[in-house]
């Protein structure tokens, strides 16, 4: 059996979900400038109630999940513009008081000696859940397709489309969220953006950059752009928005 606990009650597994679930992780994915600028406050006002463990029985820390409450009115053209997008919207509606009624599951982890046991579906369906329950009755997430890496230069939007014979998503953790009744209503072609200097770049992904251009770069779900002119690399990663509920 799994407990799902809220991390403000569970602070013994802090230091280890920290470098567990950050190794599921490619490097650059923690340097959006953006998303820095709401991380506190979105600790500060959500962490108590849509941050979570996955514990078992025996008080192993399995995964992790969080998530963020906005506004939506269940249209493509509201969607926040990804990720990032819906850090920004949910902090800043709540300091504006707006209610929200949508969660945006934003990050599920599990960590990389558990996977493949059904354990990302268990900590969905209780966020889901508990979300449901708590008054949010639509849920949404930005979805990181995990086999896009491999198809860097196919456009989300194509990519997005792909099926298996079965008519389930090529892509597995698309697939994931499909089996739970998820489907897909729109990319997020900007989810993220991530910036950085040269060096920068070459230190998170592992790779000499030599010259300003397009460069694949390793679990990048796009290309990397780099400008030697002003030293500096961007990179937009593009994600995929699917509905719960």
């Amino acid at each position: 059996m799994f407990e799902l606990i809220p991390v403000v009650q569970a602070p013994q597994y802090d230091e280890e979900a920290e470098q567990r679930f950050a190794e599921e992780w490619p490097e650059f994915i923690f340097h959006d400038v953006e998303v820095r600028k709401y991380s506190e406050r979105r600790r500060e006002f959500f962490q108590q109630d849509w941050e979570f463990y996955l514990v078992s029985d025996d008080q192993r820390l399995i995964a992790g999940c969080w998530g963020v409450p906005i506004a939506w009115d269940a249209t493509v053209d509201d969607l926040p513009a990804g990720f990032t997008g819906s850090l920004t919207r949910a902090v800043t509606a709540y300091e504006e008081g707006v209610v929200p009624n949508t969660f945006v599951l934003m990050a599920a982890a599990v960590r990389s000696d558990e996977q493949g046991r059904g354990h990302a579906s268990r900590v969905i369906t209780a966020v889901r859940e508990r979300a449901v329950a708590g008054g949010l009755d639509r849920v949404i997430a930005p979805v990181r397709p995990t086999l896009k890496s491999r198809y860097p230069l196919t456009p989300i939007e194509t990519f997005m489309t792909w099926t298996r014979d079965d008519g389930l998503p090529l892509d597995p953790w698309l697939r994931t969220h499909a089996r739970l009744g998820a489907t897909i209503i729109a990319p997020a072609t900007v989810s993220q953006t991530m910036t950085g200097t040269v060096a920068e770049w070459e230190k998170w992904t592992g790779l000499a950059l030599p010259s300003s251009g397009s460069y694949v770069i390793p679990d990048g779900l796009t290309v990397l752009e780099i400008d030697h002119s002003t030293d500096s690399g961007i990179y937009r990663e593009p994600n995929i928005w699917m509905r719960h509920a």
